[in-house]
């Protein structure tokens, strides 16, 4: 399963803007603490995420990366 949403954890200073644009909710802020004392931002499940972007637009820091799924077209 590929990611769909990566978080530079180090960057993230656990504003939780992402977790409240997230239209599928798979966004949350973890458990434990990164390198500068900040809960970073987490995906619950990668799969359900729909790769809209709205996250990483969102985001002050630029910490997050959005990748889309490849459809691969089925030949008539």
């Amino acid at each position: 399963m590929e990611k769909r949403v990566v978080f530079n954890e180090n960057g993230c200073k656990s504003c939780g803007l992402c977790v409240q644009v997230c239209p599928a909710n798979v966004i949350f802020l973890a458990d434990y603490l990164n390198g500068k004392g900040y809960r970073p931002a987490a995906v619950t499940k990668q799969e359900k995420c729909i790769s809209c972007g709205k996250c990483a637009q969102l985001c002050p820091d630029s910490v997050i990366s959005v990748y889309r799924p490849v459809k691969v077209m089925q030949p008539v």
